[in-house]
């Protein structure tokens, strides 16, 4: 059976980015030492040795930009990206919107009672669904310290996920990957209490694969639209820089 008529359908929808440019003036976690960018070095340009054509070199960390984590990114002898094929590269996407929370509290972390208000309204999230946190928070890109909003003392404040919230999505929904807008998965003042990136930990010792520093979740609706995660095929990497969009109907 030809699948044609339904790619002409997906061309009359409507389709979403939801990644961000990258520039060698794309900022990244504080953690990742200063020279780790370089991007589009010139190695061979036109009209050299009568092959005119121009070939590039890239430079760059795997949590750069927006980007998929794989479980071995923090866990030892979890799985890395050879581990995950194509057809862990589509989904049904949920968009969970904490961005009016977010607005009065940067720190806010989503609770399962968010989820609840948003099955109450859009219906029971779906087993082996993407779902992304909304926080409005890509709209600080591309400015490293909006992103990680430092108070006077250096300490940020930044909106998250919580474990108890994510638990709940894996294992009581059974959904497949999250998402956010963030740098980090936890909010800010959950990752001071435990002294670690706990949520993140979580999310990725359980064998889950998450997406980091997307971008217009706004412009997306809470349901029904489809989402493409798309990687480079590198075999042993933690993190690769992705191509994220979304689909959905006009």
């Amino acid at each position: 059976m030809s699948l044609w008529g339904d790619l002409e359908k997906l061309k009359r929808c409507r389709w979403v980015d939801l990644t961000h440019p990258l520039t060698n003036e794309s900022p990244y976690w504080g953690g990742i030492p200063d020279g780790s960018v370089e991007l589009c070095k010139t190695v061979f340009d036109y009209d050299e040795e009568m092959l005119s054509c121009r070939i590039h070199t890239y430079k760059f960390p795997g949590q750069l930009g927006t980007h998929v984590d794989f479980p071995m990114h923090f866990v030892p002898g979890r799985p890395a990206a050879e581990e995950f094929g194509v057809e862990q590269s589509v989904y049904p996407l949920c968009v969970i919107d904490i961005s009016g929370k977010v607005a009065e509290t940067p720190d806010y972390a989503v609770t399962v009672d968010d989820v609840l208000a948003y099955e109450e309204e859009h219906g029971r999230i779906p087993e082996g669904a993407f779902v992304a946190l909304r926080t409005d928070w890509y709209k600080r890109w591309p400015s490293y310290d909006a992103l990680c909003n430092f108070d006077e003392e250096g300490g940020e404040h930044c909106p998250g996920w919580s474990i108890e919230t994510l638990k709940f999505l894996f294992e009581e929904r059974g959904v497949a990957m999250n998402g956010h807008e963030t740098f980090d998965t936890d909010a800010s003042y959950l990752a001071v209490e435990a002294d670690d990136l706990a949520v993140e930990r979580y999310v990725l010792d359980t064998c889950h694969l998450q997406v980091e520093i997307m971008a217009n979740l706004d412009k997306v609706p809470p349901a029904g639209a489809i989402v493409f995660v798309a990687w480079p095929r590198i075999e042993g990497a933690s993190g690769l820089p992705a191509r994220v969009w979304a689909v959905c109907e006009e």
